[in-house]
């Protein structure tokens, strides 16, 4: 179709060039069509333009649709990040996963490893506070390491509602 459409927009300027040239000819009717088919060109141009405009400029994202999108994509970042810490433990840790406060060049999607991470990174999990983080920090000098989040809300007493935001956010590397 679109092929097609710009073989009649070039027909019509080819006429349109030929009036030009040939308008010294004596043929009266030529310049007539050459503006015909300029014209043409101009307006079959601007009203296919406008018919697949919609296809070319898609307007019908929504303005949190971006919002959605990047949250998906985080959590996709997540879950590449976790299934690295199953497969190579030794790489993540060098890749610094979970790990915001060390200067790194992964991006884990946001994860915070709970065995090793300090106290103020553990404090900006969502619902978690500077006491709540302070005592994980305490349970995990104690206890050694966590192997997960059901094992951090047992040891450290944590609210119920937290455990699924740990299970979301938080990894455990040995």
């Amino acid at each position: 179709m679109l092929g097609l459409s710009a073989a009649i927009y070039a027909i019509g300027m080819c006429v349109f060039i030929l009036s030009l040239v040939d308008s010294a000819g004596g043929r009266e009717w030529l310049p007539v069509l050459g503006i015909l088919g300029s014209a043409g060109s101009w307006l079959g141009g601007t009203i296919h333009s406008l018919i697949i405009r919609d296809k070319v400029f898609d307007r019908s994202e929504s303005p949190n649709d971006h919002a959605v999108a990047y949250a998906q994509h985080r959590r996709e970042l997540r879950q590449q990040a976790r299934e690295l810490v199953q497969r190579d433990p030794a790489l993540a840790r060098e890749l610094r996963i979970g790990r915001p406060d060390l200067p790194r060049q992964y991006d884990d999607g946001g994860l915070v490893d709970i065995n090793h991470a300090p106290v103020d990174v553990i404090a900006g999990l969502p619902g978690m506070t500077t006491e709540l983080a302070e005592r994980v920090v305490e349970a995990r000098t104690n206890v050694g390491s966590f192997i997960s989040a059901e094992d951090v809300s047992i040891a450290v007493d944590l609210p119920p509602q937290l455990t699924a935001e740990l299970l979301e956010l938080t990894i455990y590397l040995p």
